[in-house]
């Protein structure tokens, strides 16, 4: 199967490579089950319940979210009725929506898709270790389990992303981090056979700070004192995703590699 995790949409721009390149994706890479990162996708602040079914309406199977979760009022009923738009597992018991979920694939196949968010200079929630364990301790991919695991960590410190990606190796296909907003080097096979990645990198306007414009931000740290809301920056998006194909029988992944396309960064197409 090929699985496809398309970093964090940062405002319009991400949004619009996303659909100015998606029919290209389909045809030249034909991935069987796409996730997208969401939650900046909203001015760079959240997300709509509009903008996950423009999502949806374009091939996405399943969105995720994370330290910008709630931002837009409008998605905290949404999360509870639509199962294809996940938040972090480790909230508290009884906070909306679902942090994990089992989706349909091609050909009757399964696909689990699980979001944790880090602690490392983030907000202190739940321990994410023992959430994604306590989920990973009862699925099974292969004979009589799911078909696929995706594992999004949502978290600052690349050493935590890396440790949990270690905690799933050879019982997940793919742990991919989100949040960081620049796509890393490493992506690697693990030991045992689980796809890795430390951050996908975003979906937007790479001509400024992490998506934001340039001038506020720098401002906000120069300065030290209130200044222009910080707001997405509006140039040309390049997508940033990984790419895995998986194994049919045991899950685990045979093949992984960068996608970049448009914008700024120099395109990379996996060579598959």
């Amino acid at each position: 199967m090929r699985l496809l995790y398309m970093g964090d949409v940062v405002g319009r721009s991400g949004r619009d490579v996303i659909a100015g390149r998606m029919a290209e994706i389909k045809n030249r890479l034909s991935p069987d089950f796409i996730v997208v990162n969401g939650e900046n996708a909203a001015h760079g602040f959240g997300i709509t319940p509009k903008i996950c079914e423009d999502f949806f309406a374009m091939g996405v199977d399943v969105v995720t979210l994370g330290n910008h979760t709630w931002d837009q009022r409008e998605i905290i009923p949404y999360l509870d009725g639509e199962a294809r738009v996940l938040r972090p597992l480790n909230y508290p018991a009884g906070t909306p929506g679902h942090g994990t979920g089992i989706y349909a694939g091609p050909r009757g196949r399964k696909v689990m898709v699980v979001q944790v968010m880090g602690r490392l200079f983030m907000d202190p929630l739940d321990d994410p270790f023992a959430a994604l364990e306590a989920v990973l301790a009862k699925a099974r991919m292969g004979a009589g389990g799911v078909d696929a695991i995706i594992v999004d960590v949502h978290a600052e410190a690349s050493s935590e992303k890396m440790a949990l990606g270690h905690l799933s190796d050879g019982r997940a296909s793919l742990v991919v981090g989100s949040h960081s907003h620049v796509p890393t080097a490493d992506c690697q096979i693990l030991a045992k056979g689980t796809a890795y990645q430390t951050d996908a990198g975003m979906c937007g306007d790479y001509d400024s700070v992490i998506g934001m414009k340039k001038d506020a931000a720098i401002f906000k740290f120069v300065r030290k004192i209130p200044g222009e809301r910080l707001s997405p920056a509006e140039g040309p998006g390049t997508l940033c995703a990984v790419m895995v194909e998986t194994d049919d029988r045991s899950g685990l992944a045979l093949r992984a590699a960068p996608l970049r396309l448009g914008g700024r960064l120099a395109e990379c197409w996996p060579d598959w």
